[in-house]
């Protein structure tokens, strides 16, 4: 009979230390990492609670408080295993296996995302873990198209990926840093317009707005070889006067191969003190067309001829106060280095190919005209 109670006790015993395990340490678990994920089982929750609070430290405290940051890679088709083991060899955590049983337990396992990480030791692995959640790319590309002017750049701001928004850009290039290495070259209250070099750059997405236009500038100032320079002093032009002229050939040429000989019919018109006669820079001083939701309306009419602004070139000989927009290293050549030529007009060719037509003579000129 006592043998049969002792039984009894010791079962009591069991079952009572059993529902204080499967209860308490499920329970003491969630206090310390949360809930589990909705997929794991009770039996799961138990084991897994366990081993998280056995291997707590290695899961909560940085492995190495002094740790740099350093780019992390998961490849598309790794398994949770594999990342673990990666990060472990890396130096980023402990134990690649405690790493593990908290991604199974969370649930976090099957929504790593493949991408570039930039990870540090310094961070807990619990926090390593949710940060491989999301790929949100620490770098964006950013384009900047040919010709375009600060307000179309500006414009492309707000999907780029970038946190700078098109005002603090403006801002930014309407008020250039004066410690600028180009700053000597600009007139007195002249924006970065034209010194913007077109391209695509991979920019850091928390860049500023500041940081972001001496990036550029100093990319535009990279390309400044020697030749390019002394090209421009011998046709008698100064840094921003040869990229005033080139932001208009910029905008006139469709094909890059005709902007050498765009740049000899300017050239000849301002040795004669002709007036330049350029539709985009009409296009400049009127700026936005809300009909047409660009910045260079296009057809012009004889009205917009007519606009009293510097920048007009059918009223105002000579070259306009700034550039109009930002041109190419390649329309900086054609200034640079113009055809030798003696054409004073050009005219787009009537089969929509983007070619031009040149002429000597203005009567040349009305013949090349579109029937």
């Amino acid at each position: 009979m006592r043998k049969l109670l002792f039984i009894s006790s010791a079962l009591i015993v069991v079952i009572t230390c059993g529902l204080i395990i499967v209860g308490g340490i499920p329970a003491l678990a969630n206090a310390h990492f949360g809930p589990p994920g909705k997929n794991v089982s009770t039996w799961q929750h138990i084991y897994l609670s366990f081993m998280l609070l056995r291997n707590s430290d290695q899961l909560t405290v940085p492995f190495d408080e002094n740790g740099q940051t350093k780019a992390f890679e998961v490849v598309l088709g790794q398994s949770p295993a594999e990342i673990a083991d990666n990060l472990q060899n890396n130096g980023l955590i402990p134990d690649a296996n405690a790493l593990l049983i908290y991604l199974v337990y969370k649930g976090l396992d099957t929504t790593l995302q493949a991408g570039q990480y930039a990870l540090s030791a310094r961070m807990t692995p619990i926090q390593i873990a949710h940060a491989l959640q999301d790929a949100t790319p620490l770098e964006i590309t950013f384009n900047i198209l040919s010709g375009w002017r600060l307000e179309e750049i500006a414009a492309s701001l707000e999907t780029s990926g970038l946190t700078i928004t098109p005002q603090e850009f403006l801002n930014a290039a309407y008020h250039p840093p004066s410690d600028s290495n180009l700053t000597q070259h600009l007139l007195p209250e002249a924006s970065l317009e034209g010194f913007i070099p077109p391209g695509t750059y991979q920019i850091p997405r928390e860049t500023s707005a500041d940081e972001l236009v001496t990036y550029l500038v100093n990319n535009f100032i990279a390309q400044l070889e020697p030749e390019l320079l002394a090209g421009f002093q011998q046709r008698g032009l100064n840094l921003f006067q040869a990229v005033t002229l080139a932001s208009i050939i910029q905008r006139e040429a469709i094909i890059e191969d005709e902007m050498p000989l765009i740049a000899s019919v300017f050239l000849n018109r301002l040795a004669l003190d002709m007036k330049l006669e350029s539709d985009p820079t009409v296009q400049y001083a009127i700026g936005y067309d809300p009909v047409g939701k660009t910045w260079w309306k296009n057809p012009l009419t004889h009205a917009d001829l007519e606009i009293d602004s510097p920048f007009n070139t059918y009223l105002y000989a000579g070259l306009p106060p700034g550039p109009i927009s930002n041109p190419s290293y390649n329309a900086l050549s054609a200034v640079a280095n113009p055809a030798n030529s003696t054409y004073l007009f050009f005219r787009a060719k009537c089969d929509g190919s983007g070619e031009h037509l040149f002429a000597e003579t203005f009567d040349e000129h009305l013949k090349n005209a579109c029937p």
